[in-house]
């Protein structure tokens, strides 16, 4: 059984969700590992026990890290050593997006980014389990409407993506499970990978040196990336 844990980042522009698939054996590690290194802020920095590892708080100095603000290179710090214990479990990373402006356009913002990317990332999920004879069970962020997406995945389960022409998803069991981020180190993981995904991706960094730190952040867990692709209608 692959847990697989997802979470989403987005601007006007992009939408993506990443999903972090961890073999059940490698879970309780990589969470005890990514407990470490929020330890070693909170002994060496002052950051409280239980501060979530968030993708833009850490970069923008948000929540509890806001008293790193003029630490830049500490907060990196901590973003590398996350991404270090990600890349040193036996995990794979699979991440989907969307133009969400096209989609707007295209479709007059009768669609949700959100459901759009999520049945796509669901799809992918599933093939990528269905060959290694495995099964999911998926973890996600909380989120504000959470029936409207298990209905979305009963659908794809009973009938596939887009209906009959598509497999359906028959390697994903039971429902879509829903947990806030703050509980979860492994949801913070799967939010750390879609936050820099996108960052690299479509945001320009101030310099090159921010540029190269991402690079050099990024290629901790870059082995793990299965599939990446970003829609545009």
């Amino acid at each position: 059984m692959l847990l697989t844990y997802v979470d989403e980042s987005y601007n006007r522009e992009v939408y993506y969700i990443a999903a972090l698939l961890c073999p059940d054996q490698e879970a309780i590690s990589l969470t005890r590992a990514l407990d470490a290194v929020v330890a070693r802020a909170a002994n060496l920095h002052g950051v409280a026990p239980n501060a979530e590892l968030h993708g833009h708080d850490l970069f923008q100095a948000k929540g509890a890290w806001e008293h790193l603000a003029k630490m830049p290179r500490v907060r990196i710090g901590v973003y590398n050593e996350a991404f270090q214990a990600i890349g040193d479990h036996d995990v794979k990373i699979i991440i989907r997006g969307v133009n969400s402006r096209r989609l707007r356009e295209r479709y007059n913002a009768t669609d949700d980014p959100h459901s759009v990317v999520l049945g796509q990332l669901l799809e992918r999920v599933d093939e990528y389990v269905a060959r290694r004879g495995e099964y999911a069970l998926v973890i996600a962020d909380e989120v504000a409407q959470p029936g409207l997406y298990r209905a979305d995945l009963s659908l794809y389960q009973q009938h596939g993506l887009w209906g009959e022409s598509t497999r359906r998803l028959t390697r994903i069991v039971d429902t879509l499970h829903f947990a806030p981020s703050s509980a979860s180190r492994l949801v913070q993981a799967a939010d750390l990978i879609a936050f820099l995904h996108r960052r690299i991706e479509t945001e320009t960094a101030p310099d090159d040196r921010a540029r190269r730190a991402n690079s050099a952040i990024w290629a901790r867990v870059g082995p793990r990336v299965q599939h990446s692709t970003c829609w545009t209608p």
